[in-house]
């Protein structure tokens, strides 16, 4: 397993990490989300990602570790705040110097090592860090960002920008027939989903997805272990946050980092030409 800094920070995290939205959701037992838990420390991953809101608000990933006895000091869990499970959030902890201050006053206390951004946009984290330099507050050390084949832009070429100013399911193809009972885009709330994978740009989606499972078999791998290894390929990833549901497909997940040794710059470029969504800076032309 390869570890990295998780941005900026100092804390070394395994480059695939597993969020626990899958694996403790409410069609897996107990006993399989503790197997998988299991076979992902055992397999070298530290970081293990959850929510307030998964699992009816358990933080399983604490349980399980210490069930095996294992040191709360190897392995890192991440824990997003926003909807407030059963209590109420008041719309004021949304102001940013709030936000900054609330979460300067939890690594104080010794409630969390670091606090981060999860789907900010750049302006967003700019304000948060201005606002750190402004008051001597604690600022975010990272973005948890939606980064795929169609999801570029962000990570590629907005975040570097910011950070050099300032000083981490439609991949596997279970959708190419349709949308399975047991996935998130059949579940109440995600319709949205369900209507992207309906629309004209989800079905132009679909049809590149097909053409890089042809490059998956060519390379003797899965799809998602080219798409997983194609997100590890940005220097800009701290990790990638695996989501299964079982120990079979974490361990083929895993199987990325094989691939990730396979991807040389003409295969990378072949993939660029593939999805033809190569994110570019206007830095030239704007100097122009």
């Amino acid at each position: 397993m390869v570890h990295r800094n998780l941005g900026k920070s100092g804390l070394r995290v395994s480059c695939l990490g597993l969020g626990t939205w899958v694996t403790f959701g409410s069609q897996i037992s107990d006993e399989m989300a503790e197997s998988v838990m299991t076979l992902a420390f055992d397999s070298g991953v530290n970081l293990f990602d959850t929510a307030e809101v998964y699992a009816s608000g358990r933080y399983p990933p604490d349980s399980v570790l210490r069930g095996i006895n294992q040191s709360r000091s190897s392995y890192v869990v991440t824990t997003k705040i926003y909807w407030g499970g059963q209590a109420q959030v008041s719309d004021r902890l949304w102001v940013f110097a709030e936000i900054v201050r609330a979460m300067t006053f939890v690594i104080d206390q010794g409630l969390a090592m670091y606090w981060g951004t999860s789907r900010w946009n750049v302006v967003e984290i700019m304000e948060a860090y201005s606002i750190a330099r402004q008051f001597n507050l604690i600022p975010p050390v990272c973005e948890q960002a939606e980064y795929h084949y169609f999801q570029r832009e962000k990570v590629e070429l907005h975040l570097p920008e910011l950070y050099h100013k300032i000083a981490c399911g439609l991949l596997t193809g279970k959708y190419n027939d349709g949308v399975p009972e047991s996935s998130r885009a059949a579940m109440k709330g995600y319709t949205w989903l369900k209507e992207r994978l309906h629309s004209e740009e989800g079905k132009k989606q679909l049809r590149k997805i097909k053409e890089l499972h042809l490059l998956a078999d060519r390379l003797n791998c899965t799809a998602a272990q080219l798409a997983i290894a194609w997100c590890l390929r940005s220097e800009g990833v701290s990790s990638v946050l695996l989501g299964v549901s079982n120990p079979d497909q974490l361990l083929e997940n895993l199987g990325a980092l094989r691939v990730l040794t396979q991807l040389t710059p003409p295969l990378i470029s072949e993939m660029d030409t593939l999805l033809g969504n190569k994110p570019r800076s206007t830095k030239k032309e704007r100097s122009s």
